[in-house]
């Protein structure tokens, strides 16, 4: 483990937990099985502007719901796991697919189910107001809390670190045809 700046040069690929890290872990069931959560825009357009990028984004998440899964397919995420006990049999299946080593890998996670795959990869993150554990197991701890720019925040960071930022200024339009 070196240092942090150039280590997150490394990174070729993210994958984030949802509540908590997205969303500021609040969430309102509705009578079908869904949930209604709040996502930051801004956190929104730098996973766009990642995969657009080059980068490859996935998500792993104990949550489920048509609203969710709609959510990443409009940003364009196509590795979408939902409904995951076992984050970290899912994360090195993803790693096995895509040849990835641990410090190509980023990890954002909040609580105590993201533990044990965010200490498989080389770059584990967390939220401001992620919980201790998670605190302790992090080699960067965002300003941001989850839902208000933590995902924006680390990903803007790498993308800095391979001088890709900010360098298709004409924006992003985000939302793909269903």
């Amino acid at each position: 483990m070196g240092n942090f700046k150039e280590d997150i040069a490394k990174v070729k690929a993210f994958v984030f937990d949802v509540d908590g890290v997205f969303t500021d872990g609040g969430i309102i069931p509705l009578t079908n099985g869904d949930f209604i959560r709040q996502y930051n825009s801004k956190d929104g357009y730098a996973v766009t502007y990642a995969i657009r990028s080059g980068y490859h984004v996935a998500i792993i998440t104990g949550g489920r719901g048509e609203s969710l899964e709609l959510r990443f397919k409009m940003l364009g995420v196509t590795r979408y796991y939902p409904n995951i006990a076992d984050k970290l049999s899912c994360l090195k299946e993803f790693m096995d697919e895509l040849s990835l080593s641990p410090d190509e890998v980023m990890y954002m996670g909040d609580d105590i189910p993201d533990l044990d795959a965010m200490k498989h990869v080389g770059i584990p993150v967390c939220p401001a107001d992620a919980v201790s554990e998670i605190l302790e197991a992090s080699r960067y701890v965002s300003q941001f809390k989850g839902g208000q720019g933590c995902v924006r925040d680390v990903i803007e960071q790498v993308l800095r670190a391979h001088d890709k930022w900010a360098k298709n200024t004409k924006g992003l339009h985000t939302v793909k045809s269903l």
